[in-house]
């Protein structure tokens, strides 16, 4: 395994209880951070922690007072944040007949909005000790054409952005990037729930 050097740092990881934000945390916490995971569901949130060995955090991140809740617990037991993970996502709609205002409102608030809170919560953090690392999961929708309108435009809205902050802070020793997956096959997942469906046609 490659040391990535993130030893003893601290990262924060949101929607981390399950499929891509829990390989996520098992990952850092393998290269030694201290992780702490947010969700919603206090059962998930609890047994990831524990699994984990870190900080759980019970939030609803689609509220402003969430994500600093989030925030402000993990700096209150584990210290400020060095590593931010940005990996909520929400979807809304399906296609362009069922997609209204309100679709598009929830997926922007729900991903963009997210990412964006959570990153001004902790950025000046990271400029003030000349070190940090965000990283924002989008989808490979956010560049190609496929999925739901609105959480692909989201999507896309949040690999803009993230190429936007990285320019601004990356002479100040924060790095920025952007992964954008393509369908993951997790338990619980949607591909998951497609293949115990039709077995035989997911294979």
């Amino acid at each position: 395994m490659v040391d990535l050097g993130i030893a003893g740092k601290v990262a924060l990881v949101t929607a981390g209880t399950k499929g891509i934000g829990l390989g996520i945390a098992h990952a850092l916490a393998a290269e030694g951070t201290r992780v702490a995971v947010a969700a919603r569901t206090e059962v998930d949130v609890k047994r990831t922690a524990e699994s984990l060995g870190g900080l759980g955090v019970v939030a609803d991140l689609l509220t402003e007072a969430g994500c600093r809740r989030a925030v402000s617990e993990t700096e209150h037991v584990l210290g400020p944040v060095d590593i931010l993970i940005n990996n909520l996502g929400v979807r809304a709609g399906s296609s362009w007949a069922d997609t209204g205002p309100a679709e598009f409102e929830s997926a922007f608030a729900g991903n963009l909005g997210v990412s964006a809170r959570m990153t001004q919560l902790v950025l000046p953090g990271m400029v003030e000790r000349g070190w940090g690392r965000v990283v924002v999961i989008a989808s490979v929708y956010g560049r190609e054409s496929g999925g739901a309108p609105a959480y692909n435009a989201a999507k896309a809205a949040e690999i803009s952005f993230t190429t936007s902050l990285a320019r601004e802070v990356a002479s100040q020793g924060v790095t920025v990037n952007c992964v954008a997956p393509g369908s993951i096959l997790w338990e619980g997942g949607g591909w998951y729930r497609r293949q115990q469906a039709d077995p035989a046609g997911i294979d």
